[in-house]
Parts: C-alpha cells; structure tokens; sequence
C-alpha cells in the first residue's frame, strides 16, 4: 500500500509552506530519506526527505503551491498503484482514493445548505489561534467559513479568502446579519460594514455603467508590463505585513542621538590591529549592541503580547531585518544582552550570511522578543516600521545626517545624529514608556565608549 508523505510542521507558529521546487517527478525511483522537494516558510527554506522506498505515484500540490502543514504533498509506493489524493485529516501512512481538500468557502457566511456540521450544532469551528485572532480583528465570522488546515481547521488562509471576499463586519453588524450573507456597502471606518448597513442593504443601488477603461484586460497604459505572481515567501511576507497591520494598534515615535561617539568608534575599530578582530564591526552592530543593553531596563517593550497576555522578557532576544534575494528576513540573536560587541557583530554576520545564501535554521529565526530593522544605509533618514507580532515594539534605525544644537552658551553647531524610529503596539505599550526607552537608547549611543566599558 503506497506510504503518503506529508509537509512537516515546522515550528508551532507555521501553519502552510510554500513548494519551491520539486526534485523528483512522478515514475521516479525514490530512496528512504532521498530528498523529494524544497520548501520554504516565511523564515527559511528546507527540505523534504522521502520517508519510504519504492516510485513517486503522485504529486498532490505542484511547484509554487503553499501548503498546509501535516497535509500529504506526495505518495511513494509500488508501480501500477492507483493513488488519489488523501482525504483531509487522513493519517500519514496510508493514500485513499478521495477528493482533493475543499476551498475556503468564498462568503462571510454560509449559504443555504452548505452550513459546516460545527455549525449546526453550535459549537465552535475547530480554527489556530492566529486564525481566531485575525478573524476578530478583521469582522470575520468563523462560522461560516470551511478549514483548509489538518483535519478541517480554519487557518489563516482561511480568514485571508473570506476577508478578500466580501466587506469586513463589525460585531455589531454580525449579529444584525444573524446568519445572512451579507452584501451591503461599508460606511465603517476601513470600509467595515456598520449594523445600519445591514438594516438597510435592501435598498437598491444604481450600478455605475462599465466604461471601455474599466472593462476586463482593457490596458491601463501603453508600454511593457511585467506581471509576477506573488508567491513563497513574497506571499507570505505580504500577508504577515498586512495582518499586523490590521491586527494591532501601531504607534510609530521619531527621535535621534549623537552618532559622534559611533562614528569615532567605528573610525578606530577600522584601523585597530587585525588580531582583535574588530575592524568588521559595523554601525549596525554598535546599534545592535546598545539596544540589547537598553532593554534591559525596559522589559515593557521587550515582550510579546497574544490575546489577553502580555509576556515580558527577562532576556534579550534580539532579532533584526536582512535583505535577502528572497526577501525581508529576520535571524535572531540569542541571549544578545550577554554577547560582547564583537561577539554580536560576528553572530550577525554569520546569521545575515545563512539567510542570503538559504542555509538559515528554523530555529535561528524564530523566539525574538525585539526587532531592529535598519535602512540608513539607504540614506533613509526616518521611517515607519512594522511590527513583527507577537512582538511589542520594533526599531528602525536611519541614516546619520547633521542637526543644528545649540549648546549651554547658546552657540549653535551642526553634530552628526542617527535617527531612531520605534513602533509599538499602542494596545500594551503607551506612548511614555515607548519614549523612555527612546531616551534610554539616545543616552546609550551618545556615549557608547562608556557603555562598552562597564
């Protein structure tokens, strides 16, 4: 009997994977533990071994699909075989002829006799926390929305299909909807369908005539276009921006400090002797440095926040954005607080490295309790980063350019300064607190010569 192998679970925050490419075909001979296919998280890319020995009957999801984790992607067994893909929840050891997977179901709500067994019965949909949590955030009721996860579960996807489906509702407009497909125009904030929208989505509306413009595949301009279609982890690092987004309450702060000590450090360090191994040091890693230091202090926003808890952090976990051919990626630095400045200049190197050349560990990427994402080497002098949940608070660090101070006699001077943008969840994290660890940030890099000293 063909042996069917399933997408690994990698992590409890991953919930689908994306194929990269498949390096077997369909007749190939396969060995026990021979790699069959890459794929690939928002977070790093890994590969899938044959867990039997015999022909690779059938191939259930191609290149480019993601996947739920624990869902069969292939099976493996004896020529001649008919093999269909297994029945959502099946176990891994054995294919049954069944019917791909169902879709989410394309309305908030159920239609007339489509209604899930959960339903009827009135319990709640089987859903991951994270679906739970964007569903709420978003006005998406679960009950009416059919899992594409293991065993039936509502995940992400899930709620992402529904939402692109229809108008968001508040909770009061799901109750006023009592079950009905809703299909009336939000005046909401964001566009969410308000409870007096309900009451009143009978009313006729004038369709707005298609114009030659606004027709299906009329062009929009003249000249060459190239389409790319979002998939791996472009996809899913979409889908993670726009969930935070929509999921937390994002306060950005601006500040800067006195980069006169980091320039003259980095200065030194270059021309220092080889043997001490610091002539690689970078700004970026000073940053680094200060900011484990500082958090110390500030446990409020070194800390996770997930449903009705908030969890701080005694230790530093320190993550920070990579550029990669791939994407945006995160590594994380573990117990930061406790490396010396060249140990986490060496480490960041290492773990930037892995990421741009695909070899990073799962486990390399995932427990940061902090983000740092700089773009000042892009002469960015200030921006808005996005929080990285279930994170609190992310700081993005920008370019160094001249400020007007005014000193104590009242002489005005240009000093270098870094500028320094935190965004924190306003949900946990006030605005005071935000800015004390701002304060604290400043006062670290202003005199960085004295901090490395202690």
């Amino acid at each position: 009997m063909a042996t069917v192998v399933i997408m690994p679970k990698q992590g409890q925050s991953v919930e689908t994977c994306a194929i990269v490419s498949w390096k077997k075909k369909v007749g190939d001979a396969v060995r026990l533990g021979e790699v069959i296919c890459e794929v690939e998280t928002d977070k790093a890319t890994f590969e899938v071994e044959s867990t039997a020995e015999g022909t690779l009957l059938a191939i259930f999801h191609e290149a480019g699909s993601d996947v739920p984790v624990l869902a069969p992607i292939a099976a493996i067994g004896t020529p001649g075989e008919n093999v269909e893909a297994p029945a959502r929840g099946a176990g891994p050891a054995q294919a049954a002829p069944t019917a791909q997977p169902a879709q989410a179901a394309p309305a908030r709500t159920a239609p007339a006799g489509s209604t899930p067994a959960h339903a009827l019965e009135g319990e709640k949909p089987p859903a991951s926390p994270r679906a739970r949590a964007l569903a709420a955030s978003r006005g998406v009721s679960l009950a009416g929305l059919r899992g594409t996860g293991p065993g039936g579960r509502i995940i992400e996807r899930d709620v992402e299909a529904a939402f692109a489906q229809g108008q968001p509702l508040t909770p009061a407009a799901r109750a006023a909807a009592a079950g009905a497909v809703v299909s009336a125009e939000g005046t909401g904030i964001g566009g969410r369908v308000r409870a007096a929208d309900v009451a009143g989505q009978g009313t006729a509306r004038a369709a707005a005539p298609a114009t030659e413009a606004s027709a299906p595949g009329a062009p929009l301009a003249p000249g060459a276009v190239t389409e790319i279609k979002l998939t791996g982890v472009r996809k899913l690092i979409a889908e993670r921006m726009l969930a935070s987004l929509q999921s937390t309450a994002q306060l950005t702060l601006n500040s800067s400090a006195d980069a006169r000590a980091l320039l003259d450090l980095r200065g030194r360090f270059k021309e220092s002797p080889e043997t001490l191994g610091l002539r690689e040091v970078t700004i970026n890693d000073m940053v680094l440095f200060a900011v484990s230091r500082a958090l110390l202090a500030h446990r409020d926003v070194n800390a996770h926040f997930s449903g009705d808890t908030i969890r701080q952090y005694a230790d530093v976990h320190l993550a920070f954005a990579t550029d990669t051919p791939r994407g945006l990626m995160v590594p994380v630095i573990r117990n930061a607080h406790a490396l010396s400045l060249r140990a986490i200049s060496k480490e960041a190197c290492r773990l930037a490295a892995a990421c741009r050349e695909g070899g990073i560990k799962l486990d390399e990427m995932q427990g940061g309790t902090f983000t740092v994402t700089n773009l000042g080497g892009l002469g960015i002098e200030s921006f808005t980063p996005v929080l990285n949940p279930p994170q609190v608070a992310i700081l993005g660090v920008g370019s160094i350019v001249a400020r007007p101070v005014i000193d104590a006699g009242g002489a005005a001077s240009f000093v270098p300064h870094i500028g320094l943008s935190l965004t924190i969840n306003h949900q946990v994290v006030d605005g005071a607190p935000g800015a004390r660890f701002l304060q604290t940030l400043a006062g670290s890099l202003a005199r960085l010569d004295l901090l490395l000293a202690q």
